[in-house]
């Protein structure tokens, strides 16, 4: 009975099935935001409102022709669609998403796990794009692993800062949450009156995430007026389903993992109802809706920029991003310091 649930916990809810479903949601909601913002439209004729336009583009692209470059390693050029699937999926378990739903995964430092999990597709799209063996897709891996090294540290910064405020006094000793996404996330809802703090770190890390997503304005790695779709030039059929899915999936597992430390996740804050323990299904709704706050506020982002040249990214990055967010960190240690929370 116990492997049935694990099987049940990583295909169903909240496993692939779901996450597909939501992933494909969160993109018809971008794609919709972000045509409002630009005064279109946007998805409109399959299913209601177009709602299951990124579905139908999905299976179209599962039923295309699959082809393989003749001087690509066909061993690496397929598995890696697959890995990159698998790490965002990995990522995503690992987050809570309702009140009485802990992880299988989930651990002090689970924080930091997710974000190293988060990565991988970066390093896959690198990969994808150098076994291709097409020029245009190694100018585009080569621009993923510039940016990463560009918007990564700001982001691990960002996201770690609220964890080192959040923890208990006991006996005059501070016992720290270790980074524990649920952790520090009730402690936030606990203490609302400490979720402003967080304010830099929290727009660090929206504009660090959207760079990770390679999202305009840091689009330059897939610019297709300049290098056609970067690093996945080569790749076609299944095999693109699966990375266009990739990018979904890592949209919301990234959303929700900034809505979980900096917004609460699922818990509501308790100045509303005066505690904290709702039921699952509202926990749960309220965990959608923040992630989904998290991505209007990517797709505001994306309609507001122009793109950026990879150079002025990175200069983006180090000179305000990285700094803001030791400041950040300043602050939750100067507070941790001079308050007993």
């Amino acid at each position: 009975m116990e492997a049935v649930k694990v099987l049940l916990y990583l295909l169903v809810f909240p496993g692939a099935i779901f996450l597909f479903a939501f992933s494909t949601f969160a993109e018809w909601f971008d794609r919709k935001v972000y045509a409002r913002l630009q005064n279109r439209i946007g998805p409109l004729h399959t299913g209601s409102h177009g709602l299951l336009q990124p579905v139908a583009d999905f299976f179209k692209l599962m039923a295309k022709e699959d082809i393989v470059p003749a001087a690509a390693d066909k061993g690496i050029f397929n598995a890696l669609p697959l890995i990159s699937f698998a790490s965002a999926l990995a990522g995503f378990l690992m987050i809570p998403i309702f009140r009485a739903h802990l992880p299988f995964t989930s651990f002090p430092g689970d924080l930091i796990v997710i974000l190293y999990l988060l990565s991988i597709p970066t390093i896959i799209y690198f990969l994808a794009g150098w076994h291709s063996t097409n020029y245009f897709a190694m100018l585009g891996s080569f621009r993923n692993l510039t940016q990463l090294f560009g918007y990564e540290v700001p982001l691990f910064l960002a996201l770690l800062a609220p964890g080192m405020l959040a923890g208990v006094w006991q006996g005059g000793i501070w016992m720290p949450t270790n980074w524990q996404i649920a952790a520090v996330g009730r402690f936030y809802m606990t203490h609302a009156y400490l979720i402003p703090v967080n304010i830099i770190g929290f727009v660090v890390a929206l504009i660090a995430l959207q760079a990770k997503l390679e999202r305009v304005p840091f689009d330059a790695p897939e610019a297709e007026t300049e290098i056609v779709a970067g690093a996945l030039t080569e790749y076609s059929g299944k095999k693109l389903a699966l990375f266009r899915l990739t990018v979904d999936m890592e949209l919301v597992a990234g959303s929700a993992l900034i809505a979980a430390v900096f917004l609460g996740g699922f818990i509501l804050q308790p100045v509303m109802l005066g505690s904290f323990d709702i039921s699952p299904f509202l926990s749960f709704i309220l965990f959608v809706l923040k992630t989904l706050f998290v991505v209007a506020l990517l797709s505001l982002m994306r309609a507001l920029m122009g793109r950026l040249r990879i150079d002025q990214t990175i200069a983006f990055s180090w000179r305000w991003l990285a700094p803001l967010s030791l400041v950040q960190i300043l602050i939750s240690v100067a507070l941790k310091a001079l308050v007993r929370f």
